[in-house]
């Protein structure tokens, strides 16, 4: 079988068991197993692929349609224009959480040698991402799993950014310290919906996806903690669920938050609080 013709059967059987984007899924998997660039796919769709070549992939397609991530299955993947180290020790990073990263870098100043947090890391996307982009910045990232920090360290060495990066394992944010903006990318998923997630989804850590009773409980707790934790004037940035808006903005205002800003995603979905200090 031809390379096109080895795609064609494994984007048909993926799409069958009801893989979203089967064919994009399908040239993953491929360019992994050959040790490729997706692109160099088609540059070559002509040539024959051995058996001993088809082998892996067929392995790789068993698990993914059996709901294993393809992220977790390539074991990396881009997020704002890095390559990060991904299992299922953490959440994988979404387009979504890219954008918090944009919006961080067009509010806060470039030059300025900001403290920033980022409380609950998982891989480090958020913080190592502001490392990379602000060097001038000293970022902590924080985490409860231990497990989280370690794949997140495995990233910053892999980025070349472990010196310049601070880490804290533990609840939220550690006693000690005041930061100049805080990010976060906290569990949001309600406890009773987490098992009606999708097959994918439900292989990220339940610590990084379960919300408590309202989905809002881990968000709340740092919403209320981070005023003692800001400068004054200090931003803070939320990424939340679906239909999550209106109770973030609620919470923020009681914690003496202003300038309260609430952007959509690429989906038109309300999804980024973006708010500041306005307490001594």
């Amino acid at each position: 079988m031809t390379i096109l013709e080895v795609l064609q059967s494994a984007a048909g059987y993926m799409k069958k068991h009801g893989v979203e984007s089967p064919r994009l899924n399908a040239e993953h998997l491929l360019a992994h197993t050959l040790d490729k660039r997706r692109l160099d796919l088609y540059l070559e769709f002509d040539r024959v692929l051995s058996e001993e070549e088809r082998a892996p992939l067929r392995e790789l397609v068993k698990r993914r349609i059996a709901g294993e991530p393809l992220q977790h299955l390539l074991g990396e993947w881009d997020f704002y224009g890095r390559s990060f180290a991904l299992d299922s020790r953490a959440l994988i990073p979404r387009p979504e959480t890219e954008q918090l990263v944009s919006r961080m870098l067009e509010v806060l100043p470039a030059e300025a040698a900001l403290r920033v947090a980022d409380v609950g890391t998982g891989s480090g996307a958020i913080a190592l991402s502001l490392a990379c982009e602000r060097p001038a910045w000293a970022v902590t990232a924080c985490d409860i799993s231990a497990d989280a920090l370690a794949l997140a360290k495995t990233n910053a060495g892999k980025l070349g950014v472990e010196g310049k990066v601070c880490w804290h394992h533990g609840d939220l944010l550690p006693e000690e310290g005041v930061w100049d903006a805080i990010a976060a990318n906290l569990p949001y998923i309600p406890s009773e919906e987490i098992s009606t997630l999708s097959k994918e989804v439900q292989r990220d850590p339940v610590l990084a996806l379960d919300g408590g009773a309202d989905g809002l409980e881990i968000i709340r707790r740092l919403i209320t903690d981070a005023p003692k934790k800001l400068e004054k004037g200090g931003f803070l940035f939320l990424e939340f669920g679906q239909g999550q808006s209106d109770a973030i903005r609620e919470i923020l205002a009681v914690a003496g938050f202003g300038g309260i800003t609430i952007l959509e995603d690429h989906q038109g979905i309300p999804r980024i609080a973006q708010a500041q200090n306005q307490l001594l």
